[in-house]
């Protein structure tokens, strides 16, 4: 049996067992990465991501056994035979210094989720077979155990849809740094890990998840005036070859993948956040990946000034208020919302099974 390894961080050591286990196979871009060497990213990142997930309740993504071709995420109860899954309660087992923070479900369910106060806490989880974190747009409300209700985040997820690639959501991600220029907010994009783009901006704790959900819409309708290759479409038979404002990420519970998070997808890749220069300038997401991304450390972190200045939320409120559309449709598994349009697929909708709330009735 291989020597538990230990991983410095800080005044900690944090022990690694089996540290020899293949967590990434070789490719042509990488060598094969053990589970040692993905602890050790995490501590050699820890400044960025700690900036991205402290203080915040962060889901673990956890892929135990490695990754590999036809390995699942389990994404519900049902699914017990997937090698992956979320944890959103803490791990048993976990080290004193490993703090929490209560978190409220929209179903009205609460559960203690990590919270990470130090950068021993993400490597821990590592060590837990952890690649992926996914912190909540809040902050733990200061002297307390529990989550503040208000997000100091917006974040804008470009999604290319079936016929669509990184180089249109980097050509999106073009319009909407413009955009957000022009209303005076600063955004900080990186890659998503995988063919997308996120653009996160700070905002002033001042705003509802829903304001938040609204401001992501008025936005996303913006960049579809601007742009013929944007949609705001929930249902995927409408979206076309565009790409996808996912202005549901905004909601409660809704995550996305960290700054520096692993993906789990051959070659080890990486969220990296990004200047918006070099985002105009990358061709393939996959040139940053485990290997390549502790090089950029000896440069400064193009979003070490993302807490600097929160901005206002209202200009983007102003384009929900102001543009046609209404309304859209929340993630499934939510209770029904006030003006939300019918749960069901344009093609099979008969309207007059239909009131004008988007209720059903009697046939």
């Amino acid at each position: 049996m291989p020597k538990d390894a230990y991983v410095a961080v800080g005044d900690r050591e944090v022990r690694i067992s089996s540290p020899d286990r293949v967590i990434y196979e070789a490719t042509d871009r990488t060598p094969e990465i053990s589970k040692l060497q993905v602890c050790e990213y995490f501590a050699a990142v820890g400044a960025g991501l700690m900036r991205a997930v402290g203080e915040r309740p962060t889901a673990l993504e956890r892929w135990p056994s490695g990754v590999r071709e036809g390995f699942r995420l389990a994404t519900g109860p049902m699914q017990k035979d997937a090698e992956a899954f979320y944890q959103k309660r803490v791990p048993k087992g976990a080290p004193d210094y490993l703090e929490t923070v209560t978190v409220t479900f929209p179903s009205g369910r609460t559960a203690d989720e990590v919270c990470p106060t130090e950068a021993a806490v993400p490597v821990w989880c590592a060590q837990m077979g952890t690649l992926t974190f996914h912190p909540w747009p809040v902050r733990r409300a200061t002297g307390s155990d529990r989550a503040g209700d208000r997000p100091d985040e917006l974040r804008i997820d470009l999604d290319p849809q079936p016929g669509t690639g990184f180089a249109d959501a980097r050509r999106v991600a073009g319009v909407a740094d413009e955009l957000l220029r022009e209303l005076g907010i600063t955004g900080y994009p990186k890659t998503s890990g995988n063919r997308g783009i996120h653009i996160y901006v700070r905002i002033r704790p001042e705003w509802s998840f829903e304001d938040v959900r609204h401001a992501a819409i008025g936005f996303g309708r913006e960049l579809e005036r601007r742009d013929g290759g944007v949609t705001t479409a929930w249902w995927k038979e409408e979206r076309g070859q565009r790409i996808f404002v996912d202005y549901n990420q905004n909601n409660r519970d809704r995550t996305i993948a960290s700054a520096y998070s692993l993906r789990p997808k051959p070659g080890a890749p990486v969220s990296t956040p990004l200047s918006w220069a070099e985002l105009a300038g990358l061709d393939d997401p996959r040139e940053l990946n485990i290997i390549t991304v502790p090089d950029r450390l000896a440069d400064p972190d193009p979003w070490a000034a993302i807490d600097d200045v929160p901005h206002d939320l209202a200009p983007l409120l102003k384009l929900w208020e102001e543009l046609p559309g209404g309304e859209l449709n929340f993630p499934p598994d939510y209770p029904k919302m006030p003006g939300e349009p019918p749960r069901v697929q344009p093609s099979k909708k008969v309207a007059g099974h239909w009131d004008e709330d988007g209720n059903r009735t009697e046939s």
